[in-house]
């Protein structure tokens, strides 16, 4: 019977690595930016996982094409640290990327773009499915902040929050095409559905700006909260959620008829946002209060505050809806 103990006992302790918290949860990683840790929580129970170090000033977060590796870029640091986004492990580091704020890919995958906010410029790195090469480096007036792409990756569009613009960067020459004045500070910005649009948040005030971004002109703006900052699509291909830092709020628009639909009231300056893949809950960011929020989406009701770091920021999961 001992002996049967004994060999039990050993393979729990074998099996116990396979079967860690960490590797079993639906992990969300949060982006602690003042305390350059990462926080780990698990989806379903709202529990802390682990924080650990990541590097300094972590604020955007974004999955390879692939979906195999989660990016964190550390703009202070210099840096780019790859995560399992799964179990949110360190997979690997690129150092010397110069002020990564805000990352994105192209949507054919062949161009990863770095808005340096410091720097005051966008860096286009060659992707080939693993490594990144860099191509060239864009001086803009001041503050780059957000982007998006058209379907066809033929432009990426900047947010200029210094500046109060926006500007369209050819993405197969890296020459910038336009740039047209927006409202003070704008900082997200997103391509409709129907890629006909640009939507950007206006974050000293209290609206969206709706961009015909082939014209170049500003054919409406929808009014939200004040301090409207970020966004994050509902999964449905129609609406979207734009976050208002100042004015603690959350509200839903329709990317159809360009109307705000609706409000949520979120304590602590909501920020970045993350949808799970049914559609039912969003988890956002507070800047202000070091916590998360979890919000009912059919209720428009949040249902858990969670603790974190300070500053928190990007935050993601896995198991996600689609960013239209």
């Amino acid at each position: 019977m001992r002996s049967r103990s004994l060999l039990a006992s050993l393979l729990v302790g074998l099996l116990f690595p396979f079967f860690s918290p960490a590797a079993q949860a639906n992990v969300v990683v949060v982006l602690n930016s003042r305390d350059a840790t990462v926080t780990l929580l698990d989806q379903t129970t709202y529990k802390e996982i682990s924080t650990f170090p990541v590097g300094k000033e972590p604020h955007h977060l974004m999955a390879t094409p692939d979906n195999k590796s989660l990016i964190i870029a550390n703009a202070v640091g210099d840096e780019l640290v790859f995560l399992d986004p799964v179990s949110g492990q360190i997979q690997r580091r690129i150092k010397d990327i110069a002020d990564p704020y805000q990352i994105g890919f192209s949507p054919d995958q062949k161009w990863f773009v770095s808005n340096s906010l410091r720097l005051d410029r966008v860096d286009f790195y060659r992707y080939d499915g693993k490594d990144l090469k860099l191509a060239s480096r864009v001086p803009l007036a001041k503050l780059p902040s957000h982007m998006a792409f058209d379907k066809a990756s033929t432009t990426v569009f900047i947010t200029q929050q210094g500046s109060d613009q926006v500007s369209a960067i050819d993405l197969a020459t890296q020459k910038v095409k336009w740039t047209i004045p927006v409202g003070k500070l704008p900082a997200g910005i997103a391509m409709t559905p129907d890629d006909k649009y640009l939507l950007v948040g206006i974050m000293g005030s209290n609206y969206v700006e709706v961009i015909d971004w082939r014209t170049q002109k500003t054919v409406k703006k929808i009014t939200a909260g004040v301090g409207t900052h970020n966004f994050r699509a509902m999964g449905d291909k129609r609406h979207i959620f734009v976050s208002n830092r100042t004015s603690n709020e959350i509200n839903i628009i329709d990317q159809q008829t360009l109307e705000n639909i609706g409000s949520i009231a979120v304590p602590g300056g909501p920020d970045c946002m993350e949808v799970s893949a049914d559609g039912k809950t969003l988890w956002t960011t507070l800047r202000w209060i070091k916590k998360v929020a979890v919000i009912d989406i059919p209720s428009r009701k949040v249902i858990k505050l969670i603790p974190v770091g300070r500053s928190p920021h990007g935050v993601y999961f896995a198991n996600r809806a689609p960013d239209m």
